[in-house]
């Protein structure tokens, strides 16, 4: 029997302002029912609003900002002998990437502020400052692989 290939990843198109596969990424992230103008136009502005608070480059804060929040490690669940085990594991440089823009942006919907604009600018410039909604639930899935670790040898 053959196995299939796997299939290889599509390319992504990058975007007209910053000239960045990143940005495109993360708007299409953002994008609720494939409103990209309205994901754009919010994007854009949050960028906006960080080089106005910040008076740095936006797009150097927005990927350090990533890099605050981007995993080395998750748990994942393992089935050994009728029992359950968290097993940390480390994670891709693809998945590191997904779960970092994940969580800014999931953390920007839960704050408070009236506007997305206003919550993604925050959230931005808290994980920049290594402080905010996505750096804790970072910093959280650390704690978990490392309280788990004793099991790291029933990794796959």
């Amino acid at each position: 029997m053959s196995r299939k290939r796997r299939a290889e990843k599509r390319s992504i198109e990058v975007d007209p302002v910053y000239n960045s596969k990143l940005v495109t990424k993360t708007i299409n992230k953002i994008m609720y029912d494939g409103k990209k103008s309205l994901a754009e136009s919010i994007f854009y502005e949050a960028m906006d609003k960080i080089e106005e608070e910040t008076g740095e480059n936006p797009l150097d804060v927005f990927k350090e900002a990533i890099n605050n929040t981007m995993p080395v490690l998750e748990i994942k669940s393992r089935r050994v002998g009728g029992a359950n085990y968290q097993v940390p594991v480390e994670v891709s440089n693809d998945r590191r990437l997904t779960l970092g823009l994940r969580w800014i942006i999931d953390s920007s919907r839960q704050r408070g502020e009236r506007r997305m604009v206003d919550r993604l600018a925050s959230e931005i410039i808290d994980a920049y400052n290594e402080r905010g909604g996505a750096v804790r639930t970072k910093e959280e899935i650390h704690r978990m692989a490392e309280a788990n670790k004793a099991f790291a040898h029933y990794r796959w």
